[in-house]
């Protein structure tokens, strides 16, 4: 009868899954092969498997006969001496295996390993380390220990891998897709959620794991959190599409985000980016899902704090930076309806754009022709003519090939004849105007007017996420832009894809043998930070409670011209915001008005964020400070901090007061 050890190593063959590489490398060196390593460094984030590799690895070397030195990483006294007496059979023994695991919590140990211990060992050993950090770069340069050590880094499983190992835990087919949106490829998170309870699953699209599984997979993936506030940034990074020390310090104030990001940077389920810090997908997930069970409230704060400060870089950051700002918007309220139905996370086939260059435009021109015909390419090449700066080319970030192109037009008011006779997708959006809300001079519409990726035609992809973004920058970004309009072929699809976000204008205007349907937006109706807070909850934007009467522009105008005049009550009732709506039923214009100019700048330290907007406002209009200069002085400031806080505050009371010139009071 087999013994128990035994058996326990015959269930471990049994459902053990892929590592092939890893284990045949190491069966070589078992047999002896004289070209195989000495040493075996496995590597990778928790629960990516190693554990699990080592395991199975030992009862390989077990099965030859070897003598086995099992040892666990924490814990391995600090004193090289007691780890040379617990490895004592290693330097006397031929044959043995030793075997290190969790080495990060030893790693101290790491210089005297290489110089001092390795070098004494008996005949015929081998060594497996396994860790979440690669050896120091010294030893993997060393010429030395070229030919003795190994370095693998464990992948996550690829999905015919999970699959396998969901069929062998006998997880219900119709549940399988779940686990694999929820686990991705990590083994642990697979694991566990393999072994979860049919309970244990709700009835959303999405896994919802038990506490007692997230507290053993957050075990495994992270370790220990030093303090509450290395928790917070990790629920930052949970939520964030990428993390950079500048948004911890703007959404936790008070906190040291030097030491928190230089924290976060060192975790190994991180990688670094350009852009941040990106947590691999199962310690992201596992993050999200545990916030939300554990502190639901927390979670719904954090993430509004997030989406704050997006909107805030919207208008604020620089023009290098702004473009990314919408994607990672839109990552946050991934989940949401609205943005599930029109956007793409997959990085399969990664592009980046470029604006477009003379030498590209053959090939945009081929693709143009190719998906909408000959009429459209021609209008392709009027508008490269006209507005070459509103083209993006898109390359694959792996070959650098041309695969798609967009273009975004700015058109001013009134409407050039010569556009109008040309493109009557342009035609039927100026139409639209003059029938709802003509646009004033000065102001202008924005159309995407192509986005053609012939490979994935019109389908969410990267290249609309990509080009979405930037529209919706340039939107926030923009002065006096009266109307944004998407062109879309399939204008059926796409009337349900942007229902609640954008009006289907009715038109279908037609160019060579096909229809588009045009949808749009009022910015003057419907600013974009709000439209934003809409899109990304998946609620309808508002409808429009009647006319204004005067455009965005214009209002937030009237609204510095009544706090320029606030002190002097005869100067501020000549001011245009008292012919705003919003002041329409007010029994004392005067007064009132000015009661509620300061009441909503009070309201401004409601938000802790908006604390220096308040004082800002309050020192520049309402203390009395004869220049901003003096009232820069007055909160002991630079002048150049002092205007960035202004400008914030001014911002930020414009947009309060317009939502009640449209929709009225709160």
């Amino acid at each position: 009868m087999a013994s128990v050890k035994e058996r326990l190593s015959s269930a471990r063959g049994q459902a053990f899954i892929g590592r092939e590489e890893e284990l045949e490398s190491f069966a070589r060196a078992l047999a002896g092969d004289p070209q195989s390593p000495f040493v075996f460094s496995v590597v990778g984030p928790g629960g990516i498997g190693k554990s699990t590799l080592l395991r199975r690895l030992a009862d390989r070397a077990r099965a030859t006969g070897r003598l086995l030195l099992e040892l666990d990483g924490r814990f391995v006294s600090r004193d090289p001496a007691d780890f040379e007496r617990v490895a004592a059979p290693f330097l006397d023994v031929p044959g043995t295996v030793l075997f290190v695991d969790s080495f990060e919590h030893c790693q101290w140990l790491e210089s005297w390993l290489w110089q001092r211990f390795l070098p004494r060992a008996a005949d015929d050993t081998l060594v497996v380390l396994a860790g979440r950090q690669a050896p120091q770069p010294q030893w993997t340069a060393d010429p030395a220990w070229a030919g003795l050590l190994h370095v693998r880094e464990l992948q996550p499983f690829s999905e015919q891998q999970a699959r396998s190992l969901l069929t062998t835990a006998q997880v219900l087919p119709e549940l399988r897709e779940r686990v694999l949106r929820f686990a991705g490829g990590n083994p642990l998170a697979l694991s566990l959620a393999a072994a979860a309870r049919v309970s244990d699953w709700s009835r959303e699209d999405v896994w919802a794991p038990s506490a007692d599984v997230l507290r053993t997979l957050l075990s495994g993936l992270i370790g220990e959190v030093p303090t509450a506030a290395h928790r917070r940034a990790l629920e930052v990074a949970a939520q964030a599409h990428s993390t950079s020390e500048e948004l911890l310090a703007s959404v936790l104030p008070g906190e040291d985000a030097h030491v928190l990001f230089a924290w976060l940077r060192g975790l190994p389920f991180m990688e670094s980016t350009h852009r941040g810090l990106h947590p691999h997908d199962a310690a992201r997930e596992t993050l999200a899902a545990d916030l939300r069970w554990r502190a639901p409230n927390a979670y719904a704060t954090m993430r509004q704090r997030l989406a704050e400060e997006y909107l805030r870089l919207l208008r604020e950051a620089p023009e290098e930076r702004v473009w990314t700002v919408t994607d990672e918007l839109f990552y946050l309220f991934r989940d949401g309806e609205i943005v599930a139905r029109t956007r793409t996370w997959s990085r399969e086939d990664e592009v980046h754009d470029r604006p477009l260059h003379p030498d590209d435009l053959d090939v945009v021109l081929r693709m143009a022709e190719q998906t909408e015909g000959r009429a459209s390419a021609e209008l392709v090449r009027y508008w490269a003519q006209r507005q070459p700066q509103a083209f993006s080319v898109y390359r694959l970030v792996s070959t650098g090939r041309v695969v798609a192109f967009t273009a975004r037009l700015a058109l001013p008011a009134p409407a050039d004849p010569q556009d109008v006779a040309t493109d009557p997708v342009v035609a039927a959006a100026w139409a639209y105007t003059e029938a709802t809300a003509p646009v004033r001079p000065g102001e202008h519409i924005g159309i995407s007017r192509f986005t053609v990726y012939p490979e994935r035609y019109q389908v969410p992809s990267r290249v609309i996420d990509l080009s979405s973004s930037r529209a919706q920058a340039e939107s926030a970004r923009a002065r006096a832009r009266a109307y944004g309009f998407a062109v879309w072929r399939d204008a059926e699809a796409w009337s349900a894809r942007v229902k609640g976000s954008l009006t289907d204008t009715g038109a279908r205007p037609r160019v060579g043998e096909h229809t588009y349907g045009v949808f749009g937006v009022d910015w003057r109706h419907v600013p974009v930070e709000t439209w934003l807070r809409h899109f990304i909850t998946a609620t309808a934007v508002p409808a429009q409670a009647g006319p204004s009467g005067v455009s965005r522009t214009a209002f937030d105008q009237a609204v510095r011209e009544a706090l320029a005049h606030w002190r002097d009550a005869g100067a501020f009732a000549a001011c245009a915001l008292l012919r705003a709506r919003l002041a329409a039923d007010l029994d004392d214009p005067v007064e009132q008005l000015r009661a509620l100019l300061r009441r909503e700048v009070d309201e401004l330290a409601r938000d802790p964020r908006g604390t220096r907007a308040r004082e800002a406002l309050t020192a520049g209009y309402f203390s009395g400070a004869p220049t901003q200069e003096a009232a820069a002085r007055r909160m002991g400031l630079p002048y150049g901090t002092y205007r960035r806080h202004l400008r914030q505050g001014l911002d930020l009371l414009c947009e309060a007061l317009w939502q009640q010139e449209l929709f009225g009071p709160r």
